[in-house]
């Protein structure tokens, strides 16, 4: 135990409650099995005895106990509903004005929702917390989905089909249609992310307030997760369901569940300090939608025909979609399983959660 206590003096001298230096010592590797070779039941009843153990300085000005997750403020609830309402002030816009202003138009409400977006990721539950280098390269992939959400399955569909005869108009029925539906539910689902990720956090410190072992609050954060993520689905069915109404577009429900599946997953690992897994994935799913309409057109090349045939091969049965869906679904189920091996221990939650 003087071992144990001399190889992690700081961390147990720097803790300001036992729950802290358990998740301390599960971020190096402890689990209740090594706990037992200490003549402890599991991590929490060792982390009880190393924080009882180590001397505290009487003249320090004791920190506040960290308590449940706090409360939803009004602060950063508006925040999560402005790229929202940035976003349905930009389509109406689209909408209404004449055909020579939209580049303007749609040019000024980009730059807007991108500053609303940030703003919404910069506070909250849903904002990085400190601890791990930041990655800028998970915001340019995020833009790259999005961006092919918006007019990637139409560019696709152009090309399939020998085109594109020109550029895109925003309108649904032209050249190279706009999905205007899915993108409009996305950035409307910025909240309903926010307050899941809220559920997710209240529900986890009051599993790791209860939980007397590693398995059991693991037991516990799994099924919460996966309800959080289906919460989620839920919330953004119905808003691809208002949003497809509204504007009497298709809502793409397969690509746009599958995207948001992806995005929500990213920024839960994002914000609990695991941000490198994010990006790559993100950067592998936007690199297979590129690739898509790009493989198509050096397809057109002399002798490069064999270069479009596994994009045709898929798009001409299931349609342009499958390869967003394909994409996405498949890079959300790859994070979904890293979010059920690392947002489930108590190290991510706890306030000295280690980074990946």
């Amino acid at each position: 135990m003087k071992t144990l206590l001399h190889q992690y003096r700081e961390l147990c001298e720097q803790a300001v409650d036992p729950l802290e230096i358990a998740a301390g010592l599960e971020s190096h590797g402890f689990t209740d099995r090594s706990a037992a070779r200490y003549r402890h039941r599991d991590v929490f009843s060792l982390a009880e005895e190393l924080y009882a153990r180590v001397p505290r300085d009487a003249d320090r000005t004791p920190e506040p106990t960290p308590g449940p997750v706090p409360r939803m403020r009004t602060d950063w609830v508006l925040i999560t509903l402005l790229p929202g309402a940035v976003a349905s002030g930009t389509v109406a816009g689209l909408r209404l004005v004449p055909g020579t202003a939209r580049p303007l138009v749609a040019l000024g409400g980009l730059l807007a929702v991108t500053l609303a977006v940030r703003a919404a990721l910069g506070r909250g539950p849903l904002a990085a917390r400190p601890g791990a280098a930041p990655r800028p390269s998970a915001p340019v992939w995020t833009v790259c989905l999005l961006g092919y959400a918006l007019l990637g399955d139409g560019l696709l569909a152009a090309v399939v089909g020998g085109g594109p005869d020109g550029l895109p108009t925003g309108a649904p029925d032209g050249p190279w249609p706009a999905a205007t539906a899915p993108v409009l539910a996305l950035a409307l689902a910025c909240a309903p992310a926010a307050w899941c990720a809220h559920l997710l956090d209240l529900g986890a410190h009051r599993r790791l307030a209860g939980s007397r072992g590693l398995e059991d609050f693991t037991s516990g954060a799994r099924p919460l997760l996966l309800g959080v993520l289906a919460l989620y689905l839920a919330a953004l069915t119905g808003l691809l369901a208002l949003t497809g109404a509204v504007l009497h577009e298709d809502p793409a429900y397969p690509q746009a569940l599958t995207l948001g599946a992806l995005l929500l997953l990213a920024r839960l690992l994002t914000a609990h300090r695991h941000r490198h897994a994010p990006a790559v994935i993100l950067g592998a799913a936007a690199a297979a939608e590129v690739a898509a309409p790009a493989l198509v057109l050096s397809g057109r090349l002399p002798d490069c025909g064999f270069l479009a045939v596994p994009v045709t091969a898929l798009a001409d049965p299931l349609g342009v979609a499958v390869v967003p869906i394909l994409s996405c679904g498949c890079a959300a189920l790859v994070l979904l399983a890293h979010a059920l091996r690392t947002l489930t221990r108590a190290s991510a939650h706890a306030p000295l959660g280690g980074p990946e």
